[in-house]
Parts: C-alpha cells; sequence; structure tokens
C-alpha cells in the first residue's frame, strides 16, 4: 500500500468515527431539547466548542489572517444553515422525511464537486451514493414524501451540509485547519445565539440539569471539537463525495445505539437499509485500475 493510499484509508476511518460520535450523541442531543429550546443548546454546545477549540489553536493565533476569518465564516454559515432549516422543517413535517432529506447531501456533494470544482468522481463513488441514499429511504423513512414546505426546507438543509463538505475540502487545504475551525464554530455560535434570542422562549436562564451538561460537554467535546477537527483536516488526504458517503453513517450507528441503549426499534426494513449504507461506504473505498 502507498503512503498516499495509506494516508486516505486513515482519513476514511477517522471520518467513519466522526458519523459514528454524530450517531451516537444524537440521543443525548434528543433528550437535552426536551427541556433546553434548540437553538439555545446549539448556542452552548458550540460556545463551549469554540473555547476548547480556542485553548487549543491558541499558538497559531500569530498566524491569522483575513482569509483563515472569511473562509471560517463562509463554513460556520453553511454549518448552521443545516442545523437552521433542518429544525424549521421539523417544525412542519415528520423527523424521519427530515432525516432522510438531509441525507441526501450525499448526492448533492458530487454534483457540487464535478460542476463547480471540476473534480474528477470516480464511477464507484457515484454508484456509492445512490446506495448511500436508497439505504437511508429504508434505515430513516416512515411516512409518504410530499413536497411541502417542511420538505423545502428539508432540502435546502442537504444543500447547506453539502457545501460545507465541499468547501471543506477547498478551504482546509489553504489555511491553517485549527484556525479555520475556530472560526467555524465562534461563527454559529454567534448566529445560534441571535436566532435563540428571536425564536427561543429562553436562553440564558436554562435549567443545569443532569441531561442537559451531560449532553453539552459530550457533544461539544466528541460531537464537535473531534468531529469538526478531524473532518477539516482529513478532508486533506480525501473526497468530499467519499466524505458525505461515509457520513450517511450516522442514522446507522443512531439507529443502532437508539436500539441497544434506548429500547428503541429497529424493523428488518431498516436493518437493510443499514446494510445498504455500509455496502456504500465500502463500496467508495473500490478503485478498479485500468487495462492498458
Amino acid at each position: 500500500m502507498t503512503k498516499s493510499k495509506l494516508l486516505e484509508f486513515r482519513a476514511d476511518f477517522l471520518l467513519l468515527t466522526v458519523a459514528i460520535a454524530w450517531g451516537v450523541t444524537f440521543l443525548m442531543v434528543q433528550d437535552a431539547i426536551k427541556t433546553v429550546p434548540v437553538y439555545a443548546f446549539l448556542f452552548y454546545r458550540f460556545s463551549l466548542a469554540t473555547i476548547l477549540m480556542g485553548i487549543i489553536a491558541f499558538k497559531f493565533f500569530k498566524t491569522i489572517n483575513k482569509e483563515t476569518i472569511l473562509f471560517g465564516i463562509i463554513l460556520g454559515f453553511f454549518l448552521f444553515g443545516g442545523f437552521a432549516t433542518q429544525t424549521f422543517g421539523l417544525a412542519y413535517t415528520k423527523s424521519s422525511i427530515i432525516a432522510f432529506l438531509t441525507g441526501l447531501n450525499v448526492i448533492i456533494v458530487p454534483f457540487i464537486a464535478y460542476v463547480i470544482f471540476k473534480q474528477h468522481v470516480r464511477p464507484m463513488v457515484f454508484i456509492g451514493s445512490l446506495l448511500a441514499v436508497a439505504g437511508l429511504y429504508l434505515l430513516t423513512m416512515s411516512g409518504e414524501l410530499s413536497l411541502a414546505f417542511g420538505e423545502a426546507l428539508g432540502l435546502i438543509c442537504a444543500v447547506f451540509f453539502a457545501l460545507q463538505i465541499a468547501y471543506t475540502d477547498i478551504f482546509s487545504k489553504k489555511v491553517n485547519v485549527f484556525l479555520l475551525v475556530f472560526f467555524q464554530f465562534l461563527t454559529v455560535s454567534i448566529l445560534s445565539l441571535v436566532f435563540s434570542l428571536f425564536v427561543d422562549d429562553v436562553t440564558f436562564n436554562v435549567g443545569l440539569d443532569y441531561t442537559f451538561l451531560k449532553a453539552l460537554i459530550i457533544t461539544a467535546i466528541f460531537a464537535t471539537v473531534y468531529a469538526f477537527l478531524i473532518q477539516t483536516y482529513m478532508q486533506q488526504f480525501t473526497t468530499p463525495t467519499k466524505t458525505a458517503i461515509i457520513f450517511t453513517m450516522e442514522p446507522v450507528s443512531a439507529g443502532f445505539f437508539g436500539y441497544f441503549v434506548g429500547n428503541e426499534l429497529l424493523t428488518m426494513t431498516q436493518i437493510f437499509g443499514a446494510t445498504l449504507i455500509i455496502f456504500a461506504v465500502l463500496l467508495a473505498e473500490i478503485k478498479f485500475k485500468r487495462s492498458k
């Protein structure tokens, strides 16, 4: 195995741990936002993540420039846009439909990579993307899919997350990764605060119970700092399209964690959908050599 291939494989594996971290913490977030408004929770989560990331990136602060700040703001806007449209979408349609539509970024990312950035996308990756979408449908869908306001927000959410993945691939190769993540978190924190003040019933006087604090600390450390630092750094060694396919493992890990820990039901259809997603991730790793 060549050094570049080894780096790519390591990047893909670590990105898989990110998807698992997001899936495992999903149940904690779901419990926390029963008592704490969504945008208030995002504000506290990303504020704590910003502080932690600031400590990690402190030694690089002297190299901050306008390009780093701009790139961080752009990624932060995309990331918050995904969270915001996803949350508003949940008010108008089923969570299962929003989960499926959000996952459609796995198809949008290769389109962005090919059309906007003129990147080569391997046929196996396209096939893997389609299989991942089929698996997502079987795993998450529990109702009829129509195109109403909530569904439109779900599609916009998918576009935002796809843009975040695609532009992370570009920006992470141009500026310091640690500073890029720091300013991305800072942007999400500020936007979450603004939305919370206008939308949520309460922002600062939230109850500091065990459920909230546990979800806050674990998601800030593992599902935010670790996850986005790994994503931003490792996307230098793999493609944004493969990253999107790997991230479809999030609902798979969430489903199995909910089954084993949260006593949630997994049907045979959902298990088959999860199997398709796993197969799609493996398929994206396959490269065929052209015969001379």
